[in-house]
């Protein structure tokens, strides 16, 4: 590389011309490839995260993370107060809304949203305050809601990811 190259790309911050401009710039083989994102005819939108976010979805995101906060409210009220019962009840709740999440909008983020508003909020409610109050105790049914809640959490992610990549059955008759 010449010494006037070096120098253009170091004042535009490694973005000048290169080699292959000029080739891309003759309508070669390599303009096709480099257009081929730009929304041209004949390419498949985006999917996954380079999909563009409609307010519909940003609503259901929103949406999801309040209720992944109220059920970590009161799965961490009911747990306590029933002990086996609110347990499994608060845990139940709290799978049911990640797989719903997932399900509803076929995506990672169903479950991420809902996932990220429940644990914020069990951290919340988790510290104590300068009163001497707290919402958790120290106890078995607390530690099994707090590591239940995030492998329930890690668990629907895991199974929406792989829906989404075509996973087959697992089962070798199908």
């Amino acid at each position: 590389m010449s010494g006037a190259k070096k120098r253009t790309r170091a004042t535009t911050g490694g973005k000048g011309p290169k080699a292959g401009a000029t080739a891309a710039a003759t309508g070669s083989r390599g303009a096709a490839a480099a257009g081929a994102g730009a929304g041209t005819p004949g390419t498949a939108p985006a999917t996954g995260l380079a999909a563009p976010l409609s307010p519909g979805r940003v609503a259901a995101y929103v949406l999801l993370f309040l209720l992944g906060a109220v059920v970590a409210t009161a799965g961490g009220l009911v747990q306590a107060a029933w002990f086996p019962g609110g347990l499994l009840l608060a845990l139940a709740a709290a799978g049911g809304l990640f797989y719903g999440g997932a399900l509803a909008l076929g995506r990672t983020g169903g479950v991420l949203a809902p996932g990220a508003g429940w644990l914020v909020t069990v951290i919340l409610l988790s510290d104590s305050r300068p009163e001497g109050d707290f919402l958790f105790g120290a106890g078995l049914g607390t530690y099994v809601f707090l590591v239940g809640g995030i492998v329930l959490a890690v668990i629907c992610a895991t199974g929406s990811q792989m829906r989404a990549n075509g996973a087959q059955a697992a089962r070798l008759g199908k």
